[in-house]
C-alpha cells in the first residue's frame, strides 16, 4: 500500500537526493568542459564533421535523392528499354514450373529458420539481440542516430523528470560480501560433493585483488616473508598459494598473512580454521588491516560453531575499537547474527544507525527492516480478511516495507519463497542484483521462516511492488532506477550452471519476432506451393498483379500528363 501523496512525495525526496557535496565539483567541471567544446567549433576534427554532414544529408536530402531517381529512371525509360525488360522478366516468371518457387520458398525458410536459431542463442546468452546491436553500434551513428556512450546521458542523468545528478558508475559497483563463505571449509567441500566449482575466476580475481590492497606492506619496509606473501595472493593455483605460506612461514614463523591464507583455503573444517586466525592474530600486532580482518572472521567461525553470543560480543567490540571502517558492512554480520539470537530489539537498533538516508542500502538492511514489520502482523494476517477489513495500521507499514524491500532488489523473494532454487553466494555481490540476491537469501531465508507468517505475507504482497514501480523504470519511485548493468555483472560474479535472475523481464527483440514470422510464412508457402502448384501460381500472378497496379497508374498518369504538355 502507497502513502498519502504528500508523505510519499517527502519520502522520495529524502531517498533520491544524494549528497550534493559529492558531485557538485565533478558536475560543474563537465558544464564547463561541455561550455568550452561548444563555444569552440573548431575543436570538432574531420571525422565528427564528416557525421555531422552524413546526418543532415540522410535527414533532410534523402526524400530529394528518391524523386531525383525516380526523375532520372522516367527520362531514361527509352534508352534503358525499361518496358521490354519488365515484359521479358515477366513472360521469364511465367515459364518458371511450381518446383522452382518451393525451392525459392524452401530455401528462404530455412535461411530464415537458420537466423532465428542464431538470434535466439546470442539473446539468451548475451540478453541482446545481435542484428540490433550491430544496427546500433556501426549504422546508427552514420545515419545520425545518437551513439549509446557516456555523452549522451553522461555521468549524471534527471530522475522523476528532476535536473537532480544522479551517479550512475557507483550502482554497478561490486561489494565484498560481508558474510562470504571459507573456501577450505565451506567452498571447497562443495566442490568434492558435487563436482562444481562455486565460484567463477573473475570472483576469485576481486578476491586476489582485495587481500593484495588489504594486506600490502609499505615496500621501505618489505621483508622476505611479504614479498612471497603478494605473490602468493596473485597465483591461480590454489596449491601454489599454499605452498607459498608454507615458505613464508618458513622465512618468518610470525607471518600473520600467511596464517590467513591456511585459514582460508587450506583448513578443511571450521575449527581449523579458527586455530590458525588465533596464531594468526597473535602475530598481527598492530596492522590494523590484518586486526580488522582476523577478528571478522573469528566472530564468524565462533557464529558458525554455535557460540552466537561470543559471535555478537566480537562483532559489538569490533565496531566500537574500528568505527570508520563502516564500508566493510560489519553490522550486516552483527544483524545476522542478533537474527539467529531472536534479539529483535537489538536488530531494530541497528537498523535504527545504518538504515540511514545518507548511507548506502543493501538487501540485508531493506529486508530485515521489512522482516521486523511484517513479523508484528503476520501471524494473524489473512489476506481474505484483510480484503474485507481492509489493512490496519500496523499491516499497512509491514505492505510498504515489502514494497520497498523488493523495490531495491526484486531477486530476493524468489529466493526466500523457494521458487528458485538457492547456490553458495559467491565472494562479491553486486548491490541490487542477483549476486546480492543469493547470498542475502543463503543467509536469512531460516530467519524468515522462523517468523511464522512472514513468508505467507510476503507471498502475497511482493508482486504489488511492480504495480507502483512507474514505467518506464528509468524513473524509479523510492530508490533510484534499477540499472541496467546488473545482469552482466551477476553473470560474471555467479557460475554457469546458474540461472542468471533478470529484471526487468526482456522482451524478445524485433528481429526474433521478425525472423519467426518469416520463417514459418516461407515454410507454408513452400508446402502449399507444393501441395497445390496450379492454386498457388493462379494466386501469385494475381497477388503481383494487384501489388503493381496502382504503380502502373500512376505510370500512365504521368505519362498522358507529360504527352499533354509535350
Amino acid at each position: 500500500m502507497a502513502p498519502p501523496c504528500g508523505e510519499r512525495r517527502r519520502h522520495r525526496r529524502k531517498e533520491h537526493k544524494p549528497p550534493v557535496s559529492q558531485h557538485s565539483c565533478v558536475y560543474n567541471q563537465r558544464v564547463k568542459m561541455a561550455d568550452t567544446n561548444s563555444s569552440n567549433p573548431q575543436s570538432l576534427g574531420f571525422t565528427e564533421k564528416l557525421k555531422s554532414w552524413l546526418s543532415w544529408s540522410w535527414t533532410y536530402v534523402c526524400a530529394v535523392w528518391f524523386a531525383m531517381v525516380l526523375t532520372m529512371i522516367y527520362v531514361l525509360r527509352s534508352p534503358l528499354k525499361l518496358q521490354e525488360t519488365v515484359t521479358a522478366a515477366s513472360v521469364f516468371l511465367n515459364t518458371l514450373t511450381p518446383k522452382f518457387y518451393v525451392a525459392l520458398t524452401g530455401t528462404s525458410s530455412l535461411i530464415s529458420g537458420l537466423i532465428l536459431i542464431f538470434e535466439w542463442w546470442y539473446f539468451r546468452k548475451y540478453g541482446t539481440s545481435f542484428i540490433e546491436q550491430v544496427s546500433v553500434s556501426h549504422l546508427r551513428p552514420l545515419l545520425g542516430g545518437v551513439e549509446n556512450s557516456s555523452s549522451s546521458g553522461g555521468l549524471f542523468s534527471p530522475v522523476n523528470g528532476d535536473a537532480e545528478p544522479r551517479p550512475s558508475v557507483s550502482e554497478c559497483k561490486v561489494w565484498r560480501n560481508p558474510l562470504n563463505l571459507f573456501r577450505g571449509a565451506e567452498y571447497n567441500r562443495y566442490t568434492w560433493v558435487t563436482g562444481k566449482e562455486p565460484l567463477t575466476y573473475y570472483d576469485m580475481n576481486l578476491s586476489a585483488q582485495d587481500h593484495q590492497t588489504f594486506f600490502s606492506v609499505d615496500t621501505q619496509q618489505l621483508r622476505p616473508e611479504d614479498a612471497v606473501m603478494q605473490k602468493a595472493w596473485r597465483e591461480r593455483n590454489p596449491q601454489a598459494r599454499i605452498r607459498a605460506a608454507y615458505q613464508a612461514i618458513e622465512l618468518n614463523p610470525e607471518c600473520a598473512a600467511a596464517y590467513v591464507l591456511l585459514a582460508e583455503e587450506e583448513a578443511t573444517t571450521i575449527t581449523e580454521a579458527e586455530r590458525l586466525f588465533k596464531q594468526a592474530l597473535k602475530s598481527a600486532g598492530r596492522d590494523s588491516n590484518l586486526l580488522v580482518y582476523i577478528k571478522r572472521r573469528l566472530a564468524m567461525c565462533a557464529r558458525k560453531l554455535g557460540r552466537i553470543k561470543e559471535a555478537v560480543k566480537m562483532m559489538r567490540d569490533l565496531m566500537k575499537e574500528f568505527p570508520l571502517l563502516g564500508m566493510l558492512n560489519i553490522h550486516e554480520n552483527l544483524l545476522e547474527a542478533l537474527l539467529e539470537l531472536q534479539a529483535y530489539a537489538d536488530v531494530q537498533a541497528v537498523l535504527a544507525k545504518y538504515d540511514d538516508i545518507s548511507l548506502p542500502k543493501s538487501a540485508t538492511i531493506c529486508y530485515t527492516s521489512a522482516l521486523l514489520k511484517a513479523r508484528a502482523v503476520s501471524d494473524k494476517f489473512s489476506p481474505e480478511a484483510a480484503s474485507r477489513r481492509g489493512l490496519s495500521t500496523a499491516e499497512m507499514n509491514a505492505v510498504e516495507a515489502i514494497h520497498r524491500a523488493v523495490e531495491f532488489n526484486p531477486h530476493v523473494p524468489k529466493y526466500l519463497l523457494e521458487m528458485k532454487s538457492l547456490i553458495l553466494p559467491p565472494e562479491h555481490i553486486l548491490k541490487r542484483g542477483d549476486s546480492e540476491a543469493v547470498a542475502y537469501a543463503f543467509f536469512h531465508l531460516q530467519h524468515w521462516k522462523r517468523a511464522e507468517g512472514a513468508l505467507n505475507l510476503l507471498h502475497c504482497t511482493w508482486e504489488g511492488t511492480f504495480r507502483i514501480i512507474p514505467y518506464p523504470l528509468e524513473k524509479g519511485h523510492l530508490f533510484y532506477p534499477y540499472p541496467g548493468c546488473t545482469e552482466t555483472a551477476d553473470r560474471e560474479l555467479l557460475p554457469s550452471f546458474h540461472e542468471v535472475s533478470v529484471y526487468p523481464k526482456k522482451e524478445l527483440p524485433f528481429f526474433i519476432l521478425f525472423t519467426a514470422g518469416l520463417c514459418s510464412f516461407t515454410a507454408m508457402l513452400a508446402m502449399l506451393t507444393h501441395h497445390f502448384p496450379e492454386l498457388m501460381g493462379v494466386f501469385a500472378k494475381a497477388f503481383f498483379s494487384t501489388l503493381f497496379a496502382p504503380l502502373g497508374f500512376f505510370a500512365d498518369k504521368i505519362e498522358g500528363f507529360m504527352l499533354t504538355r509535350i
